[in-house]
């Protein structure tokens, strides 16, 4: 469906989700101006974008330490093949994950992991291990965002 999805669009949807893309906080309003179109006409383009399930939600990128959490782990988890969606669809369930991948690469899945501390992050990771058909688990830890 995404494929006919996006054959439907024009240039001034594709500017639309530029701009929310890079600021999801930008008024209907000043994507109007850019466009040179009503703000009304802005709102009807965005809501038919929701309702394609091209855009998929607005969220806020919330700095983890103000919420107390000094570790975030880009965690690789190899699988048994036979178990690689059930396991992805647990750890999604988990408050502690953020964002779950199905891979094709060096790992089954890749989840972003925030803890509170290492102690924590060892209980995380041992869950993991405990949910059946992991093979291997590689968490890097992120000493720097540059961009999200």
């Amino acid at each position: 469906m995404m494929e006919r999805a996006v054959k439907v669009l024009d240039e001034r949807d594709r500017k639309i989700l530029e701009m929310i893309s890079r600021d999801g906080r930008v008024s209907f309003r000043r994507i109007a101006d850019e466009l040179k179109i009503s703000d009304v006409a802005v709102r009807k383009r965005i809501r038919r974008l929701e309702r394609m399930g091209i855009i998929e939600g607005f969220t806020a990128r919330i700095n983890p330490a103000s919420l107390g959490y000094s570790i975030i782990s880009l965690t690789g988890i190899d699988v048994l093949p036979g178990d690689i969606v059930r396991v992805a669809k647990e750890i999604a369930e988990k408050e502690y994950a953020r964002s779950v991948y199905i891979t094709a690469g060096d790992h089954s899945i890749m989840a972003e992991i925030w803890a509170r501390n290492e102690e924590e992050f060892g209980r995380i990771l041992k869950e993991i291990e405990g949910m059946g058909g992991i093979t291997k688990i590689c968490p890097a830890i992120v000493t720097q965002r540059i961009k999200s």
